[in-house]
């Protein structure tokens, strides 16, 4: 089979010879991949003025419900791509890792449209007040890059790797080229062939390039940008290239690191926290044949209890059962090739010169259901360094398989030393139950680790693991893991925005933000905002509403209904030393009060009201006091019906402005409702 490239909107032939694809169990070819013919520069400008330009037009509300639906298709279809991914020597739990966890990440992303806005902008953080009067302010908004992303990823996770990526940039509005790895982009070009065919996402924001890919990032320029997930050698190489660094185009860059779990002195032996500890190292090692970035290669556990470690380790590895993953029983398959067997094996070699081999054996090994001569099979083996803090390749070489050292501490100081040694790690794990310590290892290790994993009986049950990143949480680590950030919610999201302050009036921003801006003009009209439906609202729209004087009677019969009689509320000899005056207002009551103000009561497109956003209490309201209320139409976020039968609404932020008789504000709060639309049949 030769692999088709997918570029400037068209599927492509397979020119040339191509790079020879193997199946990692039997060793037979399954096909060819090649970059030969492709316009590298044609296919950025396709995707920066076809695919952007598409993809700009729409919200980020918009582009999270693509995503949704995306994930929703490939979920349907995903049992195809687990044959596929059987041929790289995946076993079906390895395979549910890359493919499920590859569109779970989709649905992560696609959920995040609801703090995003349905804007084709996103409004960043809260209005800076840079004038006296307050008729001058600022924003930053974030809009998408005008480029494209190059996508550079690693054999190991040819489904994952790929989703977890397009999932961020396709949701900030910015179209991608793919470079799965030529080892397994297979795998890769099967799904992204169904992506295409789906129609679910615009034309030219996804490219695909199956080969080598040299060349491909030569024409890049400066609203472009690159992504890279493999060795640290190369990704500095491509990082350092002279046209990456004089157009200053971001490189993200995610490397293999020497990833270390420590075993608490408080985890002796013959505790729960001891065996999580070797099961987790266990599952790491042979967990896709340990071909991870975050698998754990270092084993720093106290010397006093370095040889329980390394009995109770050995005979838990010994139970790994190797094969055929396609057999009953066969717990870890093969390496992805032989060839990247032969660069594991060697490195094994070199490492084992000073420290040896405790567990495992490269040559003596039974293979089930398979011919080890021709699969790219390699045993679990764990090695001991000795002397850590002297013996350093163990903290420098790393073997890119089912591969790991063992090693002693004194004390804690020298096993956080030990993990800084790494020089940088995507993930390490401290495996114990007491606070101290843990605490210890946040405070003194975390600045040299992405994501820290604090192991032990409490967390063991619902722990995703140390080497499974969730789409959430920072996925990335400094130094020699590449200082980048692939995951992280909406953090990996801004990647592939750029960051502007807009300054102007505050009804001028709130026109071209669509988030009203404190001082900008209010909109009243006739009729009250509760009796308009969701398309009908405009951000501005405004009521100013009748007031209230509060009373002492009022104080009084809030405390009765609520249980609140805190002393500044029902005691006035007690507010010496205190910031108030006399007997002071419940803060909730002039909330309350100020609902009494705003609200509509008669039935209409208002369904509920769920919650407030912020609520700031500014200044003391006394018996005396009239207040009145600002109620503003705030913000818009549309939604989808869930079901043909659900009612079609959309949230609306309303600005709760409650001020007093001096005209000063006492009470700022954000309200949400839930709001009718009037088009039933509207699902956006």
């Amino acid at each position: 089979m030769k692999l088709k490239n997918f570029a400037e909107g068209r599927w492509q032939a397979h020119q040339g010879d191509g790079v020879a694809q193997h199946h990692a169990i039997t060793g037979e070819l399954i096909g060819t991949a090649s970059s030969e013919g492709l316009d590298y520069e044609a296919m950025a400008h396709y995707a920066r003025t076809v695919g952007g330009k598409a993809l700009r037009k729409m919200t980020f509300y918009e582009r999270g419900y693509m995503l949704k639906k995306l994930a929703l298709y490939l979920t349907d279809i995903k049992k195809k791509y687990y044959a596929i991914s059987y041929q790289s020597g995946a076993t079906n739990s390895d395979s549910w890792v890359d493919i499920d966890g590859g569109i779970g990440t989709l649905f992560t992303y696609a959920s995040l449209r609801r703090q995003m806005g349905n804007q084709r902008f996103y409004v960043d953080g809260d209005t800076a007040k840079i004038s006296t009067n307050g008729t001058f302010v600022g924003q930053h908004i974030m809009s998408p890059k005008q480029g494209v992303v190059v996508h550079i990823n690693a054999f190991n996770f040819p489904i994952w790797g790929m989703l977890e990526k397009l999932s961020a940039n396709l949701l900030a509005g910015v179209p991608a080229i793919l470079k799965p790895s030529e080892m397994t982009s297979y795998l890769t070009q099967a799904m992204v062939e169904d992506i295409i065919a789906s129609c679910i996402v615009p034309e030219g924001a996804i490219q695909l390039d199956c080969g080598r890919g040299h060349g491909i990032l030569d024409k890049l320029t400066s609203q472009d940008l690159i992504t890279f997930t493999g060795s640290a050698q190369t990704g500095r190489m491509l990082k350092s290239m002279p046209h990456i660094i004089e157009q200053a185009i971001p490189f993200n860059m995610e490397a293999d690191s020497l990833n270390a779990a420590i075993l608490g002195e408080d985890a002796a032996p013959g505790t729960s926290t001891f065996d999580l500890f070797i099961k987790e190292v266990r599952k790491e090692m042979t967990t896709k044949a340990g071909q991870k970035c975050t698998a754990i290669r270092r084993i720093i556990v106290p010397e006093k209890y370095l040889e329980d470690t390394r009995i109770a380790l050995g005979k838990s590895l010994a139970k790994t059962t190797l094969g055929d993953p396609a057999k009953e029983g066969v717990r870890m398959g093969a390496l992805v090739n032989r060839s990247q067997m032969d660069v594991v094996r060697n490195r094994v070699l070199e490492l084992a010169k000073d420290t040896p081999i405790v567990s495992g054996n490269l040559d003596q090994f039974d293979v089930l259901g398979a011919d080890k001569s021709k699969g790219a099979f390699v045993p679990p083996i764990l090695m001991l360094n000795d002397n850590p803090m002297q013996k350093l390749d163990s903290h420098e070489v790393e073997c890119f398989g089912p591969v790991s050292t063992l090693m002693p501490y004194q004390d804690f100081d020298q096993a956080i030393e030990l993990a800084k040694m790494g020089k940088g790690s995507l993930v390490s794990t401290i495996a114990t139950s007491d606070v101290d310590t843990a605490t210890q290892y946040a405070v003194e290790a975390s600045a040299y680790h992405g994501r820290i994993l604090v192991l032990n009986e409490e967390s063991a049950p619902e722990s995703t693991g140390h080497g499974s990143p969730m789409p959430q949480l920072m996925h990335g680590g400094p130094g020699r893991a590449g200082g980048g950030e692939e995951l992280g919610g909406m953090g990996s999201v801004k990647h592939y925005l750029q960051r502007t302050a807009l300054q102007g009036h505050p009804s001028m921003l709130t026109e071209i933000t669509q988030r009203y801006q404190y001082g900008g003009v209010y909109k009243e009209k006739e009729v009250h905002p509760f009796r308009k439906y969701f398309e009908d609202l405009e951000v501005g729209d405004a009521v100013i509403t009748a007031k209230h004087t509060i009373t002492k009677t009022d104080i009084v019969n809030f405390a009765n209904v609520s249980g609140d009689n805190f002393y500044a509320h029902m005691d006035e000899t007690s507010l010496e030393g205190t910031t108030f005056e006399r007997r002071v207002a419940h803060g909730y009551f002039v909330l309350s009060k100020a609902a009494g103000l705003f609200v509509d009561a008669k039935k209409g497109p208002v369904l509920l009201n769920y919650g407030l956003d912020e609520c700031r209490f500014t200044k003391p309201v006394y018996p005396g006091a009239t207040i009145g209320v600002r109620f503003t139409v705030k913000e818009k976020i549309n939604q989808e019906k869930k079901t043909e039968d659900d009612v079609a609404k959309g949230i609306v932020k309303f600005f709760v402005d409650v001020y007093d008789e001096t005209g000063d504000t006492v009470a700022l709060a954000t309200i949400l409702t839930m709001v009718k639309k009037r088009n039933q049949e509207d699902e956006l």
